[in-house]
């Protein structure tokens, strides 16, 4: 019986794709994620001792974070039970926690419940796992491509420590590729593959700092090119060129989640380009965002709130652009839209910068939400109906445009609450209405 265990356990792993069978060990094994796992760093610490707590890994995929999960099964005595939260439920869930229960009054063994995807898990059904997270019945370590801070219940999140993964770099990926490709037992060692270093660079740039994505490729285009020789022989050697290198990752895949992490990070890092006046960057952000699908009318709002918010009165101009790519995205739709957004973009990024306006609005507001609100002067209420004037509405108002100027000095903000809320910059357009605003200011010391 044990030796046909050890047979369909070898098949089995055989019909792994490459990227399971490669999943390294051992932290020496592991690449990337040194901010935490370097020698030192507080989970190499946490492991080296053997004194975990719970934990959330959150990051893209194909970055380690369950591999690393797996990892710590190897290295702590606890138990480990493997779970997804697509594929579990609060009942599976109560069962697991009794026995973890049980195994720690018994044995005194801890249990580490691993709960992947744990932003699939609902907040009720997170709810579950706070008392005993809390009391150490069981030490949760969950995983997710969405920000906890959103995703996650904030309880299960405070009781918990979070290791934020990132991309991989392009040497990883090429050490993980090389390293398949040397690999007898469970990579492609027993296979002559030749690999050319430009697939090499082609394939570590295409995966988007994915190990996943990268191995899947190279057993794509290694498992294609097993030509059958006319003897019915397997090719003795593989040429991996740059040519199969594309023909097998093809091209990238942005994916768009209007509710993710990654969809509003990509809309703060254009719109903190246009503010930084990098056109650049912009164009950069921009075409991430039409490439990964975002809707064109909500690109097209971020950049309206941009020229508002940080051009203004600098150059109104800005404004226009952006509320024209507004009604061009809505009625032209993409790929056309790209063009009118690209533009009122790189408008905003050109355009002098002055966020006085949106102060000004801010700080009035701020003022109006805390302190006293004013009532309208008389001679400033509407006195368009009969019988306004025995109420004393607009009695006293001064026309303007009755005197030269155009301007004449009276009270459009009681003195309870006055205040000089805008104040213009001397940046583009803006230095001209400072000026202006100066020359009426001559006018009231009059």
């Amino acid at each position: 019986m044990d030796l046909f265990a050890a047979s369909e356990k070898k098949n089995i792993v055989a019909a792994q794709p490459l990227a399971v069978r490669m999943r390294p060990r051992t932290l020496e094994q592991f690449a990337g994620q040194q901010s935490f796992l370097a020698p030192g760093k507080l989970l190499w610490r946490m492991l080296r001792a053997d004194r975990l707590s719970s934990l959330i890994f959150y990051g893209p995929p194909g970055t380690g974070k369950t591999t690393l999960a797996h990892i710590i099964a190897g290295q702590s005595s606890a138990e480990f039970i493997p779970t997804n939260a697509a594929t579990i439920g609060v009942k599976q869930i109560r069962e697991i926690i009794k026995a973890a229960a049980n195994r720690l009054a018994v044995d005194g063994q801890r249990t580490v419940l691993f709960l992947d995807e744990i932003h699939r898990f609902s907040r009720s059904q997170q709810d579950v796992l706070l008392s005993d997270v809390e009391n150490g019945t069981v030490i949760l370590i969950g995983a997710t491509t969405e920000n906890p801070f959103f995703s996650v219940n904030s309880a299960l999140v405070s009781r918990s420590t979070i290791f934020e993964f990132e991309v991989l770099k392009e040497e990883d990926i090429k050490k993980i590729i090389v390293a398949a490709l040397a690999d007898k037992q469970n990579g492609l060692g027993n296979m002559t593959v030749s690999l050319s270093k430009d697939a090499l660079d082609y394939l570590a740039i295409m995966s988007d700092g994915d190990a996943r994505k990268a191995l899947t490729a190279l057993e794509v285009g290694v498992l294609s090119q097993q030509a059958m020789q006319p003897d019915g022989t397997s090719a003795a050697a593989i040429t991996f060129d740059k040519e199969l290198a594309v023909e097998s990752i093809q091209q990238k895949t942005l994916v768009s989640d209007p509710s993710g992490d990654n969809h509003y990070d990509l809309a703060s890092a254009l719109q903190k380009s246009m503010r930084g006046s990098d056109p650049d960057a912009t164009v950069y952000w921009l075409a991430r965002l039409i490439v990964g699908g975002e809707d064109p009318r909500f690109i097209a709002r971020r950049i309206a709130v941009c020229a508002a918010e940080d051009v203004g009165n600098a150059d109104p101009t800005a404004t226009i652009l952006a509320a024209s790519a507004i009604q061009i995205s809505e009625f032209v739709g993409l790929p056309e839209a790209q063009l009118a957004l690209a533009q009122a973009a790189i408008y905003v990024a050109c355009a002098p910068k002055s966020n006085r306006s949106s102060a000004a609005i801010l700080s009035a507001s701020d003022d109006i939400r805390s302190g006293r609100t004013a009532p309208v002067p008389n001679h400033l209420k509407d006195a368009h109906y009969s019988g306004a004037k025995k109420l004393g509405r607009g009695i006293d108002y001064k026309y303007p445009h009755s005197y030269p100027e155009g301007y004449v000095p009276q009270e459009y903000l009681p003195k309870e609450v006055e205040k000089q809320y805008y104040k213009p910059t001397n940046r583009g357009r803006e230095a001209t209405i400072s000026q202006y605003l100066d020359k009426l200011r001559k006018l009231l010391d009059q």
